[in-house]
Protein backbone atom coordinates (compact mmCIF):
# COMPACT_ATOMS: atom_id res chain seq x y z
CA UNK A 1 0.00 0.00 0.00
CA UNK A 2 1.49 3.34 -1.04
CA UNK A 3 1.75 6.48 1.12
CA UNK A 4 -1.35 8.29 -0.24
CA UNK A 5 -3.48 5.21 0.43
CA UNK A 6 -2.03 4.89 3.93
CA UNK A 7 -2.96 8.53 4.60
CA UNK A 8 -6.50 7.84 3.39
CA UNK A 9 -6.80 4.79 5.66
CA UNK A 10 -5.36 6.83 8.55
CA UNK A 11 -8.06 9.46 7.98
CA UNK A 12 -10.79 6.82 8.24
CA UNK A 13 -9.20 5.31 11.37
CA UNK A 14 -9.09 8.74 13.03
CA UNK A 15 -12.86 9.23 12.75
CA UNK A 16 -13.92 7.07 15.74
CA UNK A 17 -11.33 8.80 17.95
CA UNK A 18 -12.56 12.18 16.74
CA UNK A 19 -16.14 11.21 17.63
CA UNK A 20 -15.14 9.87 21.05
CA UNK A 21 -13.31 13.06 22.04
CA UNK A 22 -16.01 15.31 20.59
CA UNK A 23 -19.01 13.59 22.19
CA UNK A 24 -17.75 11.96 25.38
CA UNK A 25 -16.04 13.18 28.52
CA UNK A 26 -12.69 11.45 28.30
CA UNK A 27 -10.18 14.06 29.46
CA UNK A 28 -12.49 16.86 30.54
CA UNK A 29 -12.09 20.30 28.97
CA UNK A 30 -9.26 19.12 26.70
CA UNK A 31 -11.65 16.82 24.79
CA UNK A 32 -12.83 19.42 22.29
CA UNK A 33 -9.25 20.52 21.58
CA UNK A 34 -8.14 16.93 21.02
CA UNK A 35 -11.14 16.45 18.70
CA UNK A 36 -10.19 19.65 16.90
CA UNK A 37 -6.59 18.49 16.41
CA UNK A 38 -7.83 15.13 15.14
CA UNK A 39 -10.22 16.81 12.69
CA UNK A 40 -7.56 19.23 11.43
CA UNK A 41 -5.00 16.44 11.07
CA UNK A 42 -7.49 14.26 9.20
CA UNK A 43 -8.38 17.21 6.96
CA UNK A 44 -4.72 17.76 6.16
CA UNK A 45 -4.31 14.12 5.17
CA UNK A 46 -7.14 14.71 2.68
CA UNK A 47 -5.09 17.45 1.04
CA UNK A 48 -1.79 15.61 1.25
CA UNK A 49 -2.79 12.21 -0.10
CA UNK A 50 -4.06 13.65 -3.36
CA UNK A 51 -1.06 15.91 -3.87
CA UNK A 52 1.38 13.08 -3.19
CA UNK A 53 -0.52 10.64 -5.40
CA UNK A 54 -0.55 13.04 -8.36
CA UNK A 55 3.01 14.32 -7.92
CA UNK A 56 4.59 10.86 -7.69
CA UNK A 57 2.15 9.08 -10.01
CA UNK A 58 0.79 6.94 -7.17
CA UNK A 59 -2.87 7.16 -8.19
CA UNK A 60 -4.63 3.83 -7.60
CA UNK A 61 -8.17 2.53 -7.96
CA UNK A 62 -8.24 2.09 -4.18
CA UNK A 63 -7.34 5.76 -3.75
CA UNK A 64 -9.87 6.93 -6.34
CA UNK A 65 -12.55 5.06 -4.40
CA UNK A 66 -11.46 5.57 -0.80
CA UNK A 67 -10.21 9.17 -0.84
CA UNK A 68 -13.57 10.80 -1.61
CA UNK A 69 -15.32 8.28 0.65
CA UNK A 70 -12.96 9.06 3.56
CA UNK A 71 -13.53 12.79 3.03
CA UNK A 72 -17.30 12.36 3.07
CA UNK A 73 -17.15 10.12 6.15
CA UNK A 74 -15.07 12.68 8.03
CA UNK A 75 -17.19 15.71 7.14
CA UNK A 76 -20.56 13.98 7.49
CA UNK A 77 -19.56 12.45 10.82
CA UNK A 78 -18.47 15.86 12.11
CA UNK A 79 -21.72 17.49 10.93
CA UNK A 80 -23.84 14.78 12.55
CA UNK A 81 -21.93 15.09 15.83
CA UNK A 82 -22.21 18.89 15.82
CA UNK A 83 -25.94 18.58 15.14
CA UNK A 84 -26.31 16.13 18.03
CA UNK A 85 -24.46 18.63 20.25
CA UNK A 86 -26.89 21.40 19.26
CA UNK A 87 -24.14 23.36 17.48
CA UNK A 88 -25.60 23.01 13.97
CA UNK A 89 -29.15 23.06 12.66
CA UNK A 90 -30.36 19.67 11.44
CA UNK A 91 -31.60 21.13 8.14
CA UNK A 92 -28.10 22.39 7.32
CA UNK A 93 -26.70 18.94 8.01
CA UNK A 94 -29.37 17.25 5.89
CA UNK A 95 -28.78 19.58 2.92
CA UNK A 96 -25.01 19.08 3.02
CA UNK A 97 -25.24 15.31 3.40
CA UNK A 98 -27.92 15.09 0.68
CA UNK A 99 -25.58 16.92 -1.70
CA UNK A 100 -22.84 14.41 -0.92
CA UNK A 101 -25.16 11.47 -1.66
CA UNK A 102 -26.38 13.05 -4.89
CA UNK A 103 -22.84 13.71 -6.14
CA UNK A 104 -21.68 10.22 -5.12
CA UNK A 105 -24.58 8.68 -7.05
CA UNK A 106 -23.90 10.95 -9.99
CA UNK A 107 -20.22 9.91 -10.02
CA UNK A 108 -21.23 6.25 -9.88
CA UNK A 109 -23.48 6.64 -12.93
CA UNK A 110 -20.73 8.58 -14.72
CA UNK A 111 -18.20 5.86 -13.92
CA UNK A 112 -20.55 3.18 -15.26
CA UNK A 113 -20.65 5.19 -18.51
CA UNK A 114 -16.85 5.46 -18.64
CA UNK A 115 -16.85 9.15 -17.68
CA UNK A 116 -14.42 10.49 -15.11
CA UNK A 117 -15.55 13.72 -13.51
CA UNK A 118 -12.86 15.90 -12.01
CA UNK A 119 -13.55 18.01 -8.95
CA UNK A 120 -14.42 21.62 -9.76
CA UNK A 121 -13.27 24.77 -8.06
CA UNK A 122 -16.78 25.17 -6.63
CA UNK A 123 -16.45 21.75 -5.02
CA UNK A 124 -13.07 22.68 -3.59
CA UNK A 125 -14.44 25.96 -2.21
CA UNK A 126 -17.34 24.01 -0.74
CA UNK A 127 -14.99 21.60 0.99
CA UNK A 128 -12.89 24.42 2.45
CA UNK A 129 -16.01 26.20 3.72
CA UNK A 130 -17.29 23.00 5.34
CA UNK A 131 -13.99 22.34 7.06
CA UNK A 132 -13.67 25.95 8.25
CA UNK A 133 -17.21 25.83 9.60
CA UNK A 134 -16.60 22.55 11.39
CA UNK A 135 -13.37 23.87 12.92
CA UNK A 136 -15.12 26.99 14.25
CA UNK A 137 -18.06 24.98 15.58
CA UNK A 138 -15.78 22.55 17.40
CA UNK A 139 -13.62 25.35 18.85
CA UNK A 140 -16.75 27.19 20.05
CA UNK A 141 -14.89 30.43 20.82
CA UNK A 142 -18.08 32.42 21.50
CA UNK A 143 -18.35 36.19 21.20
CA UNK A 144 -17.83 37.60 17.72
CA UNK A 145 -17.09 34.08 16.50
CA UNK A 146 -20.80 33.25 16.89
CA UNK A 147 -21.52 35.83 14.17
CA UNK A 148 -18.71 34.43 11.99
CA UNK A 149 -20.13 30.92 12.48
CA UNK A 150 -23.56 32.17 11.38
CA UNK A 151 -22.15 33.74 8.23
CA UNK A 152 -20.07 30.67 7.51
CA UNK A 153 -23.14 28.43 7.79
CA UNK A 154 -24.79 30.45 5.01
CA UNK A 155 -21.59 30.50 2.92
CA UNK A 156 -21.23 26.72 3.32
CA UNK A 157 -24.88 26.18 2.35
CA UNK A 158 -24.59 28.46 -0.67
CA UNK A 159 -21.41 26.73 -1.85
CA UNK A 160 -23.02 23.34 -1.26
CA UNK A 161 -25.91 24.22 -3.56
CA UNK A 162 -23.81 26.11 -6.14
CA UNK A 163 -21.32 23.24 -6.40
CA UNK A 164 -24.16 20.74 -6.80
CA UNK A 165 -25.81 22.73 -9.58
CA UNK A 166 -22.45 23.40 -11.27
CA UNK A 167 -21.53 19.73 -11.08
CA UNK A 168 -24.79 18.58 -12.63
CA UNK A 169 -24.93 21.29 -15.31
CA UNK A 170 -21.36 20.62 -16.48
CA UNK A 171 -21.99 16.88 -16.60
CA UNK A 172 -25.68 16.58 -17.48
CA UNK A 173 -24.80 14.22 -20.35
CA UNK A 174 -24.27 11.58 -17.67
CA UNK A 175 -28.01 11.61 -16.98
CA UNK A 176 -28.90 11.15 -20.65
CA UNK A 177 -26.53 8.27 -21.41
CA UNK A 178 -27.07 4.58 -20.88
CA UNK A 179 -30.85 4.65 -21.26
CA UNK A 180 -31.56 7.01 -18.38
Amino acid sequence: MNLPNKLTVLRVLMIPFFVAFLLYDITGPADKWIALVLFCTASLTDMLDGKIARKYNLVTNFGKFMDPLADKLLVCTALICLTAMGRLNVLVTVIIIAREFIISGFRLVASDNGIVIAASYWGKFKTVSHMALIILLIADFGGIFKDIEGVLVWVALALTIISLVDYIMKNKQVLTQGGM
